[in-house]
């Protein structure tokens, strides 16, 4: 291919669509950024469900301890991924995502690598599966009160009290709830999916949501903005990672963990068995694995690491397990039969 007598913008841009077209295939790519490094000797190309914003402090990280390594960085949405690796065959070193259950068909469906993690970056023994795929956070799904709906000290504490709230003042949240589309977000099908197993309450609260006429979201971050400006009341099943960080920024919501049983989700990471650079798929596997010894990461991203003890401490934190039964709801026909449900109960217009 000839550049000659062509602008050097032009060239990069020409080449940058060429490279994102290569990669891209038929998954929709929201973002993404390439950390170049100053002196090339290999490229680690990542696909995430992370934002840019809050996984940028742990690319640099990684960068500095491991010079040369020039780190491509994707972001799509969580079916997205799941449809680039599974459908697609996209070749990716590294694949980082919230939903547990699409990430657990991966590897159970023989889409991933085995990997030994080092000594320095054991894990509890729920947070991983098969040595193949592996935990690095424990990030809470809350509710989010906007401050203008909800003075200090007024906000519901659990499921029950938001449904008795909602049914007793449908004229004060009519339009004003927020909530995932789950036919559209993996991430918000595995909390909806897990609501329906903890408590029967969940399917109360979207029957009294879709007489509200519920907003349906495919993200987390445009669910906090919406409610922090007030065009939302409450936004129900957010990444409580994500509200903690925007909220640092923005304000203007109060964030809840519901009293009666909070979902706890892992954001899990993997190597694809399409992965090219094996060997810097695992070193940042490793670095992804020791964040809960790196406090300023954790600062900066927002990202809470693995930890034990404040699951012992409070047994209203409920974390999402591995294993077969993560699978159940990804079955055609248990999935057909839920959003089935899903709809007649939020979709009532």
């Amino acid at each position: 291919m000839c550049f000659a007598g062509i602008p050097t913008r032009l060239v990069s841009a020409v080449l940058g669509l060429a490279l994102s077209a290569s990669v891209a295939a038929g998954f929709e790519i929201e973002d993404r950024r390439l950390y170049e490094a100053t002196s090339e000797r290999a490229r680690l190309s990542v696909v995430s469900t992370a934002d840019l914003d809050v996984f940028d402090p742990i690319i640099r990280a990684f960068q500095a301890s491991q010079p040369g390594v020039t780190v491509d960085y994707v972001v799509t949405g969580t079916t997205d991924l799941m449809k680039a690796l599974y459908d697609e065959g996209a070749a990716f070193d590294l694949a980082i995502s919230s939903a547990m259950d699409l990430q657990t068909k991966l590897a159970n469906d023989g889409f991933a690598l085995n990997h030994t993690p080092t000594t320095s970056t054991a894990l509890p023994a729920w947070a991983s599966w098969r040595d193949q795929l592996f935990a690095f956070t424990q990030e809470p799904a809350v509710v989010v009160v906007s401050d203008q709906f909800f003075p200090p000290g007024e906000a519901l504490q659990n499921r029950d009290e938001l449904i008795a709230l909602l049914r007793a003042n449908p004229e004060r949240f009519q339009g004003k709830i927020g909530t995932y589309d789950v036919r559209r977000s993996g991430f918000g099908y595995l909390m909806a999916t897990q609501d329906s197993r903890n408590s029967d309450a969940f399917w109360r609260l979207m029957e009294v949501m879709g007489r509200l006429d519920a907003k349906l979201y495919c993200c987390s971050g445009d669910m906090i903005r919406d409610v922090a400006s007030g065009k939302l009341a409450l936004a129900y099943n957010v990444l409580g990672s994500y509200a903690a960080s925007q909220q640092k920024n923005t304000g203007g919501y109060q964030i809840i963990e519901m009293s009666d049983y909070v979902n706890i989700m892992s954001r899990t990471v993997l190597i694809p068995r399409t992965a090219k650079n094996v060997d810097d798929a695992r070193a940042m596997l490793d670095f992804l694995l020791s964040l809960k010894s790196r406090k300023d990461l954790v600062d900066a991203t927002g990202l809470p690491a693995i930890d034990p003890s404040a699951l012992r401490a409070n047994p209203s934190l409920r974390p999402i397990r591995y294993g077969p039964g993560l699978l159940v709801f990804l079955d055609s026909l248990k999935r057909q039969s839920f959003l089935r449900n899903w709809e007649n109960s939020l979709l009532q217009n």
